[in-house]
């Protein structure tokens, strides 16, 4: 079982407390970001962890053009940590001239332009991708009503193709606990991890997870 711990959007502060994190979080293996956070917030809770960073921009992380946080970013990447596929695909619909904003069309192109590499994984392993990361929600599942957080329906195509077990994203703040933040699609369990999200992943394939964020005690 490897301890994943996810962060989106918010900064919380007790996330900035470096006793905290060492007292809850001494077992965590990995960090991973699905967006939309300062640098400075990852790569403290990384360095205070000892810990790596797979992270995915939101919209708003434009800045990490001259300063990107020390991990590996997923976008468009596949990539493996102790026996678990990740997958990601960063930012939001476009809603305005923002760089890290994409059209349904060219979001679409991105999930098909995966397959050859999915399929060559499928050949060799077990399945082609255990935990898919994307900012943005999927179409009609924990996306917003507004345009800014309208939810790309390719991210259904993902999941339909390539079967993740877990997607995890942020993006749709969830102030309101009664929010759906989980959801099974097809083989998927969908986590808006925003603000944070202590995720147990089983590399076997077996479903373990536990430890919503509660409400954030400050906002980015």
């Amino acid at each position: 079982m490897v301890k994943i711990l996810c962060v989106s959007d918010t900064v919380v502060s007790q996330m900035e407390n470096a006793a905290h994190l060492r007292r809850r979080y001494h077992d965590v293996e990995l960090v991973v970001s699905c967006g939309d956070m300062p640098s400075a917030y990852l790569d403290f809770i990384t360095s205070v962890l000892n810990v790596p960073l797979f992270y995915v921009r939101g919209n708003h992380d434009e800045g990490y053009a001259e300063r990107p946080p020390g991990g590996e970013d997923l976008h468009d990447r596949i990539l493996m940590f102790k026996g678990i596929a990740f997958a990601g695909l960063e930012g939001s619909i476009r809603y305005n001239q923002g760089d890290i904003q994409y059209t349904e069309g060219e979001m679409q192109r991105m999930v098909m332009g995966m397959m050859p590499r999915m399929q060559l994984r499928k050949m060799f392993h077990k399945s082609a991708v255990d935990v898919f990361v994307a900012h943005s929600p999927a179409y009609k599942i924990h996306d917003g009503e507004d345009r800014a957080h309208i939810g790309f329906k390719a991210f259904l195509r993902f999941m339909d193709w390539y079967r993740p077990r877990y997607m995890l994203h942020g993006h749709v703040h969830t102030y309101d606990r009664r929010v759906t933040v989980e959801t099974e699609y097809q083989r998927t369990r969908i986590l808006n991890i925003n603000p944070y999200y202590l995720l147990e992943v089983h590399p076997n394939g077996a479903h373990e997870h536990r430890d919503t964020g509660s409400p954030p005690a400050s906002e980015k």
